[in-house]
């Protein structure tokens, strides 16, 4: 066997030299068979090695017999029913071999979308650190929503991958941004959506959008392959050489970009996500005409630390609201304390950083005031309490007082003492 070297010199003397064959052989010391050989194939000489017989031949129609009957039978099974006493690498070799002819086939199918009728939805954890206040920097997600018909991407970054931050970002991104609401939302198994089933609060807002939500089953990633691309779109795309300020500066370049990445050429489509957005757009949901909604709302009783939790993070409550149960409500930007009558005790900006104490300088003041006075009142009442303990006299009520000469006359120490019968 020659090597490819000798195969490639061959041909190109015969065919650029227009050297005979019997040239060929002299001049590189070859037969004219080889010659011969090398001229009549257009493919390179490959090595093969003679095919030799393996122990595992003579059980292959049992194997069959049995992937036959059950496709996904393991290789340990199948080594038990047939006697195998050999190694298992080249059983388990042969058996990966012959089970796809017997499993039933599992075609990915081309999906097409009709305008309005879903978006896949997905977070996105961008390999970069923005920085979140506080000395601190992290990862927080992205909520990424991709139309199916359109392809037109949104984006959001959000403080966290809980329920009440995600619906606030799908509100902020359809409601908002798209002013309009596909007619299905894919998710996958996230936590704050829902694992086989949608949690109460997603619920809720999928009933206040009127919106299915599909859950895709688990190990299906061709479900939202729409999303998944795009991911991996911005990650290569929008990502490289960009600096950010913070959370905000992030979701402002993010915007930017997305204007201009929706007005390319789609490939799997052969036209601009802009073009078809119109259509797409018509066909979805209108917006439900109320307020937008706090997803992210508990009760609760303000205690003598007049503060709330709300995440990792603490915030001040005006002290006027010691003893009262409020409403805390939250979103993506701002944290509202209210209480009875529309009374808002407290209102602060969402902290992105991670165990913080937020004090309002009002609170702090007004806590400081009603302290002085609790403190003098505490002081009013001690002294109060000690006085009557010492007596009248230290509470300034007016006694008779006798003259000393009185006592010395009582007990006989100066003339004109007091006798027996007074002193009775």
């Amino acid at each position: 066997m020659i090597h490819v070297e000798d195969w490639a010199e061959i041909r190109r003397l015969h065919r650029a030299e227009q050297m005979p064959i019997r040239a060929i052989a002299r001049h590189l010391g070859i037969s004219k068979n080889t010659v011969k050989r090398a001229l009549a194939t257009d493919r390179p000489p490959v090595y093969q090695r003679p095919l030799k017989g393996s122990a595992v031949d003579a059980f292959e129609p049992a194997i069959r017999e049995l992937l036959k009957q059950t496709p996904t039978m393991p290789a340990t099974v199948i080594a038990e029913r047939i006697g195998w006493s050999r190694g298992m690498t080249i059983l388990k070799e042969r058996v990966r071999e012959l089970r796809p002819a017997y499993l039933p086939a599992d075609p990915v199918s081309r999906t097409a979308y009709q305008p309005g009728e879903l978006a896949q939805c997905d977070l996105w954890f961008p390999p970069v650190d923005i920085p979140l206040g506080y000395g601190q920097s992290g990862r927080p997600p992205v909520l990424v929503i991709v139309s199916g018909y359109s392809r037109m991407i949104t984006g959001r970054m959000l403080p966290s991958r809980q329920t009440g931050d995600l619906i606030d970002g799908h509100w902020r991104l359809l409601a908002d941004g798209w002013q309009a609401v596909p007619k299905t939302l894919v998710w996958d198994n996230e936590a704050g959506v829902g694992k086989g089933k949608l949690t109460s609060e997603f619920a809720a807002f999928a009933g206040l959008l009127a919106v299915r939500v599909h859950l895709c089953r688990p190990r299906d990633p061709e479900a939202k392959g729409l999303v998944e691309r795009a991911n991996g779109y911005l990650e290569t795309s929008f990502l490289p050489g960009r600096v950010f300020t913070g959370p905000d500066d992030f979701n402002t370049q993010l915007t930017a970009w997305l204007q201009i990445a929706n007005r390319r050429i789609h490939r799997s489509i052969t036209a601009r996500p802009v073009d078809r957005w119109e259509a797409d757009r018509a066909a979805m949901l209108k917006v439900p005409p109320v307020s937008p909604p706090h997803w992210w709302r508990f009760h609760t009783r303000i205690g003598r630390d007049h503060y709330v939790r709300v995440d990792t993070n603490d915030y001040s409550v005006h002290p006027r609201a010691i003893g009262r149960t409020v409403m805390v409500r939250a979103d993506n930007e701002e944290v509202t304390v209210i209480a009875s009558s529309n009374d808002v005790v407290a209102r602060h900006t969402r902290c992105w950083a991670r165990h913080q104490s937020l004090t309002d300088p009002e609170h702090a003041a007004a806590a400081d005031i009603l302290r002085g006075q609790a403190i003098h009142q505490q002081a009013a009442r001690a002294a109060t309490a000690h006085a009557a303990m010492l007596g009248p006299d230290s509470l300034g009520i007016d006694v008779e007082q006798r003259e000393l000469a009185t006592y010395d006359r009582m007990f006989t120490l100066i003339e004109g003492g007091a006798g027996k019968e007074d002193t009775t």
